[in-house]
């Protein structure tokens, strides 16, 4: 999606985001992502603020409704400040948050406040009040047709577990952004999320899976539920590979692939792990 400049907001947009920032002394576009029509930081005498949104007519609007009512419910995640519907724009505020990517190499010490930051959003439920479907609906064609109830939880999960969606905070604190995929699911659905992307930053799988375990909602979960969500990722990110190609699919596909052969040739090792 093409981004819009700050300074080419509606006046009355503007004036009315800086009722709440203050007089805006300078706007940064962000450089990733690509949902949002506008996605900047201001920066106020005040401070800085992430101000994210689209056009007020938008049928994607409801996306950044979503996204704020969640992220006010999850934790890790930055403070939602304010919202603003003026002219033609519906925008949000957001706390911003100092920090960098998080490097998820071996051997990183960032692999400690992953773990951390998981097992945290693993234990908060879903805000009943947020209407989104499930994750077993959304991959609903990439999953037998009878779905095992393993795959059917109500944990509050974010989905989308980019580095890029990372901050590593100066005070060490791993935050999660962007929680506009966000949806209900399994408990330990952001760490098994998270496994491809541990494959895809030089893990093998064992190594993937020894990280994702440190959460005890992973290591709790059934070991053929888990199995069945590794071949839906891979399905599904076949899938999107062939129909909706992006220059970084390809290397998290063939960790995907990677994965769910680990998971298919370890089933003893992995159900006596989950039930030890």
């Amino acid at each position: 999606m093409d981004r819009i400049q700050w300074h080419d907001l509606p006046a009355a947009t503007r004036a009315a985001v800086e009722h709440h920032t203050g007089p805006v002394e300078k706007a940064e576009t962000a450089p990733h992502g690509v949902m949002s029509r506008l996605a900047c930081t201001v920066d106020t005498r005040v401070g800085r603020t992430f101000v994210k949104g689209t056009h007020h007519d938008d049928p994607q609007g409801w996306v950044y409704r979503h996204e704020a009512q969640v992220t006010r419910e999850a934790p890790r995640a930055p403070q939602v400040l304010w919202e603003v519907d003026a002219d033609g724009w519906l925008l949000f505020g957001y706390e911003y948050i100092a920090g960098r990517y998080p490097d998820l190499a071996p051997g990183s010490e960032d692999l400690a406040r992953l773990a951390r930051t998981l097992t945290a959003v693993s234990m908060a439920p879903w805000p009943e009040m947020s209407r989104k479907r499930p994750l077993h609906t959304r991959w609903a064609g990439f999953l037998p047709e009878e779905v095992p109830t393993g795959l059917q939880g109500r944990g509050l999960a974010h989905t989308d577990m980019s580095p890029h969606n990372m901050l590593v905070t100066p005070a060490g604190e791993l935050i999660l952004l962007d929680w506009a995929l966000a949806c209900p699911a399994p408990a330990w659905a952001d760490s098994a999320l998270t496994v491809p992307r541990l494959i895809s930053a030089g893990h093998t799988p064992e190594q993937a899976e020894s990280i994702a375990r440190q959460v005890p909602a992973y290591r709790a979960a059934d070991a053929v539920a888990l199995t069945t969500f590794a071949r839906t990722v891979r399905a599904a990110w076949e899938d999107w590979e062939r129909t909706r190609p992006l220059p970084h699919r390809a290397a998290l596909t063939a960790a995907a692939r990677a994965w769910a052969s680990y998971r298919e040739k370890e089933p003893p090792r992995q159900v006596a792990e989950a039930e030890a």
